[in-house]
């Protein structure tokens, strides 16, 4: 599970702070969208037709209220530090979403754990911030899930130690942050281990991601084990993408203990919900979404069908 069930406090502070400035971004009677949209070198047109599903009340003010947390890369970023324009995948998805429906997705700032009970009481119609889709979640909101998304290993450039599967972090030292899902995972894989003959992983635990990257760095370990899209976005950025490659198994293409990822909507705006799914599944077929994905480096992650509530935990 790549789940974003919750957030560091500091990510949250930080976004609470830097993003004071884009709660105007969210004001009422914002205009829609008007002339060229290119996101990700595509251009993006109004669809009529999809814009004619919209509730009234979304048509009326012409915009999307929607709930992020920032900073998580490469979902949710600021173009620069210290300045509050935003960038990432997420944001990307909702620009283009808006241009295909003819309105506005306004993003605006929200502590991750308060983003659910916020679409509740009716301050956002919609969220955008990597939420992992799942049952109890599925009872206050709904779902139209855009990626699957699990753990992914990051190796050095050129992968000198040849992994190719997490059966091959057998009997080596493998970097993972501490109290983390893609820890959890390595533990359980050392029964695998163990079963294939191999000796058991030596788990380097670290206390952030960057610390592991060091690790990984200087050859302290062969590997380091983190979400996919994270991995996907280190690999592609960290000197120029000089510094780490992303270890792609064909059997685990959205990463290991994969789950989906959705846009959350309001129980209330069942319309929306349904706009929102025909027009992510219009991105999907014309390759828009794709190339959003490969901007981030995370081109693996994208579903083939925009599914609504597909969690099944």
């Amino acid at each position: 599970m790549n789940a974003r069930i919750a957030r560091p406090a500091a990510a949250a502070a930080v976004a609470a702070i830097m993003l004071v400035s884009l709660s105007a971004c969210g004001g009422d009677g914002a205009a829609a969208p008007s002339g060229k949209v290119v996101i990700a070198g595509v251009e993006v047109v109004k669809d009529q037709k999809l814009h004619d599903l919209l509730p009234e009340k979304i048509k009326k003010a012409g915009e999307v209220r929607v709930a992020t947390d920032v900073p998580y890369p490469p979902f949710e970023m600021f173009v620069k530090e210290g300045e509050s324009t935003l960038t990432g995948l997420d944001y990307d998805l909702g620009q283009a979403l808006g241009a295909k429906l003819g309105v506005t997705f306004a993003f605006t700032p929200q502590k991750f754990d308060g983003i659910v009970p916020a679409i509740q009481a009716g301050k956002f119609d919609a969220a955008m911030s990597a939420i992992t889709d799942n049952k109890e979640r599925q009872k206050v909101v709904d779902f139209v899930d855009y990626s699957q998304s699990g753990s992914g290993v990051l190796v050095a450039d050129g992968n000198p130690g040849k992994i190719t599967t997490l059966d091959d972090l057998c009997g080596k030292k493998v970097a993972v942050q501490a109290a983390t899902h893609q820890l959890d995972l390595l533990k359980t894989h050392q029964e695998a281990c163990g079963k294939a003959g191999k000796g058991k992983i030596d788990i380097q635990t670290f206390p952030k991601d960057s610390d592991a990257q060091l690790a990984l760095r200087s050859g302290k370990v062969v590997a380091q084990v983190l979400t996919k899209p994270a991995a996907g976005w280190v690999a592609q950025t960290a000197d120029a993408g000089k510094a780490f490659d992303l270890v792609e198994d064909p059997a685990a293409s959205g990463g290991y203990d994969a789950t989906p990822n959705g846009i959350a909507i309001s129980k209330q705006l069942p319309e929306l919900t349904d706009a929102v799914q025909k027009a992510l599944q219009s991105l999907i077929d014309e390759g828009t979404l794709l190339r959003i994905y490969n901007k981030y480096g995370v081109g693996s992650i994208l579903v083939k069908e925009a599914t609504k509530n597909a969690s099944v935990d």
